[in-house]
């Protein structure tokens, strides 16, 4: 088994990797799943050192779990597990998605968890989107009740506003904060929450750090994309929009080329560069994006070459909001 630099999650967390594996698209969102390859890339992950992986309750739903339970069990030891509750579907209409932060449903859905990850623990458990019909200190203390009762190590919350945060640590300390973070998506920087963190020593784990796939410059045309990609729902990957982000992530292999890298490096090496406390969790459910964005981490970008990036990808330079006005509004609450 390989080694990879580590970094720790926040002032008083973990060491873990310093990239993680987001293990959503193996299962949910993005086209066909291929079992088969992505549990060879969960093997290889393992063996190239990748110690912390992410997934939830609602990829799939459920069978994102499931998965990752099989593929190690009796090496559950070599990884530390996040997972996420939160985020309930209406069967009758797939298309809707609620919030669910009710103390009763907590502690239902940690043990639903435990159950198909074939564990008596999860160590990171977030928030997936805070409901805002429940008070963040009811949520966050039933989910403390998890760590005292020793199923979960840690907290964390997912896309919080910078208010949330300071209210939810207030209860129990938060370790980490997930929150969409890339060249092409920076709000963490403007509305507060990277502040927060920094101030309370929380860790920042970006998801999406490649844009969706977008910055990876292997995304040409939308018709590219499978017909259940939930990418083609998203603005971003619509019209003159796709158009106006296309010519964005030409510019990245541009930079990529004088550097030497892929754009996918280089894009995460950006992410990087932005904090010790950052972990991104790129997504894949292949072995060839995984090895090439485990290559990020012998980059080192120039202040030149950040400073070019940080102008290219101004936030008014990209068109479109990141997910649906449905998706939009269960964020920053």
């Amino acid at each position: 088994m390989s080694t990879l630099p580590t970094r720790r999650l926040g002032r008083n967390g973990p060491a873990v990797s310093a990239l993680g594996l987001g293990c959503m698209g193996m299962s949910f969102a993005y086209g066909a799943a291929d079992e088969t390859e992505s549990l060879a890339t969960l093997d290889r992950a393992l063996e190239l050192g990748v110690s912390f992986l992410d997934t939830a309750d609602i990829y799939g739903p459920y069978s994102n779990e499931d998965l990752l339970g099989r593929a190690l069990k009796g090496r559950r030891e070599r990884v530390f597990l996040a997972t996420k509750f939160g985020i309930v579907f209406d069967p009758a209409n797939p298309g809707a998605r609620g919030v669910n932060g009710r103390p009763e449903y907590v502690r239902s859905s940690i043990e639903g968890s435990l159950k198909r990850l074939g564990t008596d623990h999860v160590d990171l458990y977030y928030q997936h989107r805070v409901d805002a019909s429940v008070p963040i200190e009811e949520t966050v203390g039933a989910m403390a009740e998890l760590v005292r009762q020793g199923k979960v190590r840690y907290l964390g919350l997912s896309e919080p506003s910078a208010q949330t945060l300071e209210r939810a640590h207030a209860v129990h300390p938060i370790t980490a904060v997930q929150s969409e973070y890339s060249l092409w998506t920076r709000d963490p920087e403007h509305n507060g929450v990277f502040e927060v963190c920094e101030r309370l020593g929380i860790g920042f784990v970006p998801y999406s750090p490649l844009g969706r796939g977008f910055l990876t410059g292997n995304i040409t045309s939308a018709s590219e994309l499978q017909s259940d990609d939930f990418r083609l729902s998203t603005p971003r990957f619509q019209g003159d929009n796709f158009a106006k982000n296309l010519a964005l992530a030409e510019q990245v292999k541009r930079i990529a080329a004088d550097q030497g890298c892929t754009p996918a490096q280089l894009a995460l090496a950006w992410v990087l560069a932005q904090g010790e406390h950052l972990v991104p969790i790129p997504g894949t459910k292949r072995r060839k994006y995984l090895e090439d964005n485990l290559g990020a981490l012998t980059v080192s970008l120039s202040a030149a070459e950040q400073a070019q990036l940080d102008t290219l990808f101004a936030p008014d330079a990209i068109a479109g909001d990141r997910y649906t006005a449905v998706g939009m509004a269960l964020i920053g609450r």
